[in-house]
């Protein structure tokens, strides 16, 4: 007699929760389908392969290329094995053998798709070599990983083709972009979070989703989702931490749309401003959001009208700019005396922009050297230039860069400012003889205003991929990269990257 009760009273309870439901969905219905967060699901949900114009499927190729790259020889890091031996412990614990995701550089190894994007997102940042973009973000690195694990996992049921991944790549650029654009905060270097552990979780959700098809709702809950794991501190910036944020991103925005996808739902207002309960408006003290254009043909993706940043050596974007104005004042140096001296110098001047995380005068690790004005330019001075080398041991710690170092001053110009589209970097040698040679870096070779060719983009794969591939291999992930709208079935670049 009780248990009938019971069972009737859930019933009437079922039946109630989806009158209430659907009663809400008839009430907020129009108020949802006007929302900043509606617009950005009715985004994701109704783009198509068709909408992207020739310069963005050139352009996020070449990101795509690059980014395994980067995977790639990051999978030779201590950070990355560290990451791989927890992802390992964690998933046999719990799957046993059953796993068909690829690990870069992991030959063999297969791990869950959450796993397998976390490890390689790992390996795409534990450098710091991986793409910049404006306002700042690593954008790439947050997205492919999750949307390569995804083509494995979904590829018992259907193919996922090259189209729709490229598709798919370009939601989770595009979404970040714009949650960037709606804060002036944002297009500065940052001091609170890391962005890409914000706005990246974000994209990762969004491309996931778009690869899922999960319908409109369906996407705003996995964007709702990602919100609440979204989010890491600056001050891990220059620690073996900071690749984790990468990891994380894609990781965990995967997580969020296979959630969604198996009825998880949160706040469908998330993107919108709404006082006195911030959802995404955490992040950014001035954050005003827009509702996203529908797509279609004439929609312009940001990508079209800002191009990427690919670095030549694996340190923070900022380096780049005081590296080669390092390079430029040793060159006047060799052409005024000869050869250059380091003795001859008295002082080094630096010229940079007020970040405190990058301005590091005696970095201890490869990851605060990385992230240091002072040790990339005299690294630069002393050798000529920057490369993966200049930050083992046996270069960082030579007694001739520690003499350098000691004699380097900083200076900050108003002129300066914080931010990957404006910053400059300029070093002045002061000569025991009263002499002054200034070199000055306004836009550096591979950043959007000079951007990288198709032969030096190539040259720095190659030597990414060189030394984890065959030569075989390497070929047929640029063939299949760069051919991606002809490829039917995508599970087959993971195998490559083995």
């Amino acid at each position: 007699m009780l248990s009938a009760l019971v069972n009737n009273t859930e019933k009437v309870h079922k039946i109630s929760r989806r009158i209430h439901k659907s009663a809400v969905k008839v009430i907020v219905g129009n108020q949802l389908e006007d929302s900043v967060t509606g617009s950005f699901a009715s985004f994701i949900d109704g783009i198509r392969p068709e909408h992207l114009s020739d310069v963005v499927r050139h352009r996020s190729k070449r990101m795509i290329l690059d980014n395994i790259g980067v995977g790639l020889v990051g999978s030779n890091t201590h950070v990355f094995k560290i990451v791989v031996k927890y992802c390992q412990d964690l998933h046999f614990s719990s799957f046993g053998n059953s796993a068909f995701c690829s690990v870069y550089g992991q030959k063999g190894l297969k791990l869950s798709p959450t796993l397998a994007a976390y490890a390689n997102g790992v390996a795409v940042h534990s450098m710091d070599f991986d793409d910049t973009w404006h306002p700042a973000t690593h954008p790439s690195g947050a997205v492919l990983p999750a949307i390569l694990a995804l083509s494995q996992m979904l590829s018992n049921d259907r193919r996922v083709s090259g189209e729709d991944l490229l598709t798919a790549f370009n939601v989770g650029i595009e979404i970040q972009g714009r949650l960037m654009s709606f804060s002036s905060e944002a297009k500065n270097i940052p001091k609170k979070f890391h962005p890409p552990s914000v706005v990246g979780t974000m994209g990762s959700a969004a491309a996931s989703a778009k690869l899922l098809a999960l319908d409109k709702d369906q996407c705003t809950h996995a964007l709702a989702i990602a919100a609440s794991l979204a989010g890491a501190p600056m001050a891990n910036a220059a620690t073996l931490a900071k690749p984790l944020h990468i990891g994380n991103a894609t990781r965990l925005g995967l997580e969020a749309a296979i959630l969604a996808a198996n009825g998880m739902e949160a706040n469908s207002l998330i993107l919108d401003d709404v006082p006195g309960c911030s959802g995404f408006s955490a992040f950014y003290g001035d954050y005003q959001p827009k509702a996203l254009a529908s797509p279609g043909k004439q929609y312009e993706f940001l990508l079209e009208k800002q191009d990427i940043a690919f670095k030549s050596f694996p340190a923070h974007l900022g380096m780049h700019w005081i590296a080669d104005a390092a390079v430029s004042v040793r060159s006047r140096f060799e052409e005024q005396y000869g050869s250059f001296e380091p003795s001859a110098i008295q002082t080094i001047v630096l010229k940079i922009p007020v970040s405190k995380y990058i301005n590091r005068p005696y970095p201890d690790s490869e990851h605060q050297a990385r992230h240091s004005f002072q040790y990339n330019a005299c690294t630069a001075l002393l050798d000529g230039e920057v490369n993966i080398k200049s930050f083992h041991d046996d270069k960082m710690f030579r007694k001739e860069i520690h003499n350098l170092l000691s004699k380097v001053v900083v200076e900050h110009t108003q002129d300066n400012e914080a931010n990957f589209d404006k910053m400059y970097g300029e070093v002045a040698l002061l000569l025991k003889n009263g002499d002054v040679i200034i070199g000055k870096c306004d836009t550096f070779y591979g950043h959007w205003r000079k951007p990288l060719s198709r032969e030096s983009l190539l040259k720095k794969f190659l030597s990414n991929a060189g030394d984890i591939l065959q030569k075989d291999q390497i070929q047929a992930v640029i063939q299949m990269v760069e051919n991606l709208e002809s490829i039917r079935d995508s599970s087959q670049l993971p195998l490559l990257l083995q």
